[in-house]
């Protein structure tokens, strides 16, 4: 599925049944997509070019052989900024999933925390190597067996870059305004809200809240609440919901409104990523 109207962009998706872990194989020259954030972890490999990519404020860039590490909530752009553009390969690995899988492999695990990457970016070869193997066997449809031992490699390797230790970082959740604006947003989610009924829900003005919001969590109100709605949408997506069902339940117009913001984020339709993911009857 390319992204806008570029013939030369491609997108190929798929979902491993067992783990839900959903892979991604794309190609993009300039633009691949706007900023957006997950709820899985994301690991991938750039297999050729540069990939040029924000996360919050950094930029980075990654070239081929260089392991690409994300954590849930981070929010990340995607351009190809060299003639012809970029291909990568990348697993979206369920935090509940990874939580428990890398929990075996640590003599301890805490009860209260989750893994979390000491970089976005890293050139050790044997987590690229073990990333694009885990990678072959899932989006391949390797039998089962061949998926959990690659599996098994991957979460071994990444041990070395991953702990229990959260990394020091901002604290988006301390400023009050900002938080209860955050907290508004989810509330309400589905929901046709105004700049000023989030003014008025926190208790001051539409261009206070704006800025207090954006500094805290890096994207205005209404991109943040595109986000939420898109998240929700792929879990309904992945159940099997049509894109016109899913539109109307999370507070997009229609399946054209969903569609637009969807192809934005993960350049590539609603339907199509429905036909990748639903799970069988």
């Amino acid at each position: 599925m390319p992204h806008a109207d570029r013939a030369d962009n491609w997108v190929r998706f798929a979902r491993d049944r067992d783990t839900g872990i959903e892979t991604i194989h794309a190609h993009f020259e300039g633009h691949a997509y706007d900023p957006h954030w997950h709820d899985t972890y994301a690991v991938g490999v750039t297999e050729q070019g540069v990939q040029r990519f924000h996360v919050g404020r950094v930029r980075h860039e990654s070239v081929p052989g260089r392991a690409i590490l994300l954590e849930p909530g981070e929010i990340h752009d995607g351009n190809g900024p060299a003639p012809g553009g970029f291909t990568y390969r990348l697993l979206y690995l369920d935090p509940a999933w990874l939580r428990e899988a890398l929990g075996g492999l640590f003599e301890e695990r805490p009860d209260h925390y989750e893994p979390r990457f000491g970089a976005t970016l890293s050139d050790d070869q044997t987590v690229a190597r073990a990333i694009a193997g885990a990678f072959a066997a899932l989006h391949g449809g390797e039998m089962r067996m061949v998926r959990q031992t690659a599996l098994d490699h991957l979460l071994q390797r990444l041990t070395r870059h991953a702990d229990w230790r959260a990394r020091p970082r901002p604290d988006t959740s301390s400023a009050p305004l900002a938080r209860r604006a955050r907290d508004y947003l989810h509330d309400h989610q589905a929901e046709d809200i105004g700049m000023d009924d989030l003014a008025a829900a926190v208790g001051t003005d539409r261009f206070r809240v704006s800025r207090a919001f954006k500094a805290a969590h890096g994207l205005p109100p209404h991109a943040y609440l595109v986000q939420l709605r898109l998240l929700r949408a792929r879990r309904l997506l992945a159940g099997g919901v049509s894109p016109a069902d899913a539109a109307a339940t999370v507070g997009f117009a229609d399946q054209s409104h969903l569609g637009r913001w969807f192809r934005r984020a993960y350049a590539m339709t609603p339907a199509y990523y429905r036909r990748r993911t639903k799970l069988p009857d």
